[in-house]
C-alpha cells in the first residue's frame, strides 16, 4: 500500500542524535542539551524561520523525557481546548508523568489566551513550548514571557539540508546527482519543510530529478518576509544602514530582496526620501529631489518596472557623500524645544498687524536683513539665544 504521508512528517526524527542542524543550542554542551539529558527541561519558546524544526525539537524532548505530547495549533485553538488539556495534565501529575504542551505559532494567541496558561506553567503543571516565527519581546506577552525560557533557531545550514535531503533519498530509493541536491538546498532557503517537499513533488512527477525540473517545480525560492513582523524591519534596517555605508552592491541587494517579497515600492521609496536628508543632507540637495522623483515614478509605473527606478535611487544614494549636520542640528534643537517649552518670541521679531500690538512692542526695533545690518539682532528667544544648534 502506498504510503500517504507527506515526506517530511516520514522524515521527522525520532531522537535527539537524528537532529540535523542547530548546533549551537542542542550540542553535547549546550544547556539544552545537558537540560534534556538530565530531565530538567523547563518551559520553552522556540524564535526562529519557518522549517528550522521548532516542532520536531517539541517532539523529540517529550519523547526523550517520556512526556505526554500534546500538540496545539494556535491558529484553531482557544482557551477551551486548554482546559481539556489541563484537566489531563493535572490526572497525568498526579500519576508522576510529565506533560509536553505544544502550541505552533503561539503568537497567535492573544494576551486573554496567553495568560491562561500562566498558572499551569507556573506550577509546573505542564511543560510548555511554544513556536513562533515573530520576534517573543513583541508577540508574547510579558508575563508569559518572564515564566520561560527563549531558544533561538537559525535558519538551516545549506550543509545541513543537504544531509536531510541524502536521508530522504535513501528514504524514497533514489540516487540523485550532487548538483541536483545543490539546487535543492539552495532553493530551500533554509527550510528542511521546503526541501523536502521540493523533493516529494519532483519525484512524484519524474522519479529521474533533474535540475530544470528542481527549478520549474520551485519557481523562486520561498522568501521569508512579514510586511509587520521583525524580517520587514531587519530588511529595511540593512538597506539603510548599507546606503549609509556607500556600499551599492549590499543595497541593491537587500532592495531586491524586499522586492522580491513583496513590499509595497512606495514604502521603499518614503524610506528614501528621508534617508536623503538624513543621511545625506547638504552633501548633494539633488539626492531629495531625485528620491522624490523616485516616489512619483513609483507611483505611476508600479511594479515589476518601478524597481528599476528604485534600484536607480538606491545607487545614486549609496554612491553620493554624506552629511548629517542638518539631522544633528534638527534633533538638538528639538531636543531643547522638549527641555524648555514654549519659551517667548522676542518681541522684534512678532508681527504687528494691529495697532495695539504694535503699541505692544510688537516689531520694534526689527532690522530688515535685505536693506539694514542685523549683526547684533537676536533671533533665538532671550533665555537660550547663546546655543548653536548648526
Amino acid at each position: 500500500m502506498e504510503n500517504t504521508t507527506p515526506l517530511a512528517a516520514q522524515m521527522r526524527p525520532q531522537k535527539l542524535a537524528e537532529f540535523v542542524g542547530q548546533e549551537k543550542i542542542i550540542s553535547k554542551n549546550s544547556w539544552l542539551f545537558k537540560a534534556i539529558d538530565e530531565d530538567k527541561v523547563p518551559s520553552l519558546i522556540f524564535w526562529g524561520p519557518p522549517g528550522s524544526g521548532k516542532t520536531t525539537l517539541a517532539f523529540i524532548i517529550a519523547r526523550e523525557t517520556k512526556a505526554d505530547f500534546i500538540e496545539l495549533s494556535a491558529t484553531s485553538s482557544g482557551i477551551k481546548d486548554l482546559k481539556q488539556i489541563v484537566e489531563r495534565a493535572e490526572q497525568n501529575h498526579r500519576l508522576g508523568q510529565k506533560t509536553c504542551l505544544f502550541v505552533d505559532e503561539i503568537h497567535r494567541w492573544n494576551k486573554t489566551q496567553q495568560d491562561a496558561l500562566l498558572p499551569h506553567v507556573e506550577k509546573g503543571t505542564l511543560i510548555l513550548i511554544g513556536a513562533t516565527t515573530e520576534n517573543p519581546s513583541f508577540a508574547i506577552g510579558g508575563a508569559l514571557l518572564s515564566r520561560v525560557k527563549v531558544v533561538v533557531l537559525e535558519a538551516l545550514s545549506e550543509e545541513a539540508l543537504t544531509l536531510i535531503i541524502k536521508r530522504a533519498t535513501k528514504n524514497l530509493g533514489i540516487s540523485l546527482k550532487k548538483e541536483v541536491i545543490s539546487i535543492i538546498a539552495s532553493l530551500a532557503n533554509g527550510d528542511a519543510r521546503r526541501a523536502l517537499g521540493l523533493l516529494e513533488s519532483a519525484f512524484l512527477y519524474n522519479k529521474d530529478i533533474s535540475v530544470k525540473l528542481i527549478k520549474e517545480i520551485a519557481n523562486k525560492p520561498q522568501l521569508l518576509y512579514d510586511k509587520k513582523g521583525e524580517e520587514h524591519y531587519n530588511l529595511i534596517s540593512a538597506l539603510h544602514k548599507s546606503m549609509r555605508g556607500n556600499n551599492a552592491d549590499a543595497a541593491l541587494y537587500y532592495l531586491a530582496r524586499m522586492l522580491e517579497a513583496g513590499e509595497d515600492p512606495l514604502y521603499i521609496a518614503r524610506r528614501l526620501i528621508r534617508f536623503a536628508s538624513e543621511d545625506i543632507g547638504l552633501a548633494n540637495n539633488s539626492a531629495l529631489l531625485l528620491a522624490n522623483a523616485t516616489y512619483d515614478a513609483c507611483f505611476k509605473i508600479g511594479m515589476p518596472e518601478a524597481a528599476v527606478n528604485l534600484a536607480h535611487c538606491v545607487t545614486y544614494l549609496a554612491k553620493s557623500a554624506k552629511n548629517i549636520a542638518v539631522y544633528q542640528a534638527y534633533q538638538q534643537a528639538r531636543a531643547e524645544v522638549l527641555k524648555s517649552g514654549n519659551l517667548p518670541i522676542p518681541l522684534h521679531l512678532r508681527n504687528a498687524p494691529t495697532k495695539l500690538m504694535s503699541e505692544l512692542g510688537y516689531g520694534k526695533n526689527y532690522k530688515y536683513t535685505p536693506l539694514e545690518d542685523d549683526t547684533n539682532q537676536e533671533y533665538l528667544p532671550e533665555k537660550i539665544k547663546h546655543l548653536k544648534f548648526f
